[in-house]
């Protein structure tokens, strides 16, 4: 059982940036940054419970979406002439752990099966689960380089590829990349870092009767799992549905010329590398608009989401103190 979601005290941005990536997948994920202990793995498994249902192809393996792209089998049985089903499966949080290896990431095929059975076999890896769900990597800046490049090939084309000894497999891995560091212990290459669409800063709380509530609802939960539930199943609830409507309504949000032009002077004034930053922040901005029910994108949307959208994206000179980041981010909030 995973504390709930609603439950969780204070840490508002990492809690909406989460939202707004289950409202509009093609955000890009989210990169939590904090020190150790602030709730940042609590916060990420507690969404599972919130996530909606998601189509996929009836009886697939890899969680084709029924639009494609498709994985091999899939093609194999639309060849055949086969019609494919749909089905709902609920989304998950799936969890990439550190000492993960090549294999267990990507799949494997089995050579042996090859040869004797004459038929491809394969063996789905953690990307095949995480197609269309969230990939959630604790300690990222730990991972393994290799790792790494595996992820980045995938996220980039949206497809993973096993290539053994003349045998090939494909599948689509299109999915939610979520990572949690402490920055204190190293930090992110700049082509991983790039590829979080979010990226959010948090602090222990300070308020102290903040931290008792955070004490009361720990003891309440850990000394009675199913009757905490029960208490918050209602806030959850409400919670879940809307981000539903909100999942429902983000693409009819109008977006006006004005908009647009505010959105583009930002980015450029802070002269960010290339066109990401534009996107994500305009995404984020709509996804935002619609949890809170607007059917416009306003200028007090784009305030809320500019810091998670652009902090990791600013340029910083050598030795220079990552509260200049900050500030630039207000002074440019101030031109809203």
């Amino acid at each position: 059982m995973n504390f709930p979601f609603t439950a969780i005290v204070d840490q508002e941005e990492m809690k909406l940036g989460l939202i707004l990536n289950v409202i509009d997948p093609s955000i890009g994920g989210l990169l939590i940054m904090g020190e150790k202990g602030t709730g940042k793995s609590t916060t990420v498994r507690a969404l599972a419970e919130l996530l909606p249902e998601i189509e996929v192809v009836k009886g697939c393996r890899f969680n084709c979406s029924i639009k494609g792209p498709f994985c091999v089998e899939c093609e194999e049985r639309l060849n055949r002439g086969d019609t494919l089903e749909i089905e709902f499966k609920k989304m998950e949080v799936v969890e990439l752990p550190l000492g993960v290896t090549e294999d267990r990431v990507l799949g494997t095929l089995d050579l042996e099966y090859a040869l004797t059975m004459g038929k491809r076999k394969f063996e789905p890896g953690l990307l095949a689960r995480a197609n269309q769900n969230f990939l959630y990597i604790d300690e990222v800046n730990l991972l393994e380089d290799h790792i790494v490049d595996l992820l980045l090939d995938s996220a980039a084309m949206g497809m993973n590829r096993v290539e053994r000894e003349g045998l090939s497999f494909y599948h689509p891995a299109r999915f939610i990349l979520v990572g949690s560091m402490n920055p204190e212990e190293g930090e992110l290459r700049p082509q991983f870092l790039d590829r979080f669409g979010l990226c959010v800063e948090i602090k222990a709380i300070v308020d102290k009767e903040k931290r008792k509530e955070v004490l009361k609802r720990r003891i309440q939960f850990d000394l009675d799992k199913e009757g905490f539930l029960k208490a918050w199943y209602d806030e959850q609830e409400r919670l879940k549905e809307r981000i539903l409507t909100a999942k429902r309504l983000w693409h009819e949000i109008e977006v006006s010329d004005e908009i647009l032009e505010k959105i583009v002077s930002l980015t450029a004034e802070l002269s960010l590398d290339g066109h990401r930053g534009d996107i994500v922040l305009l995404k984020a901005s709509k996804a935002y608009a619609s949890f809170e029910g607007d059917k416009e994108l306003k200028t007090s949307h784009i305030k809320k989401i500019l810091a998670m959208a652009l902090r990791h994206r600013l340029k910083r000179l050598p030795f220079e103190d990552p509260k200049e980041e900050v500030k630039k981010l207000y002074e440019i909030t101030q031109l809203l």
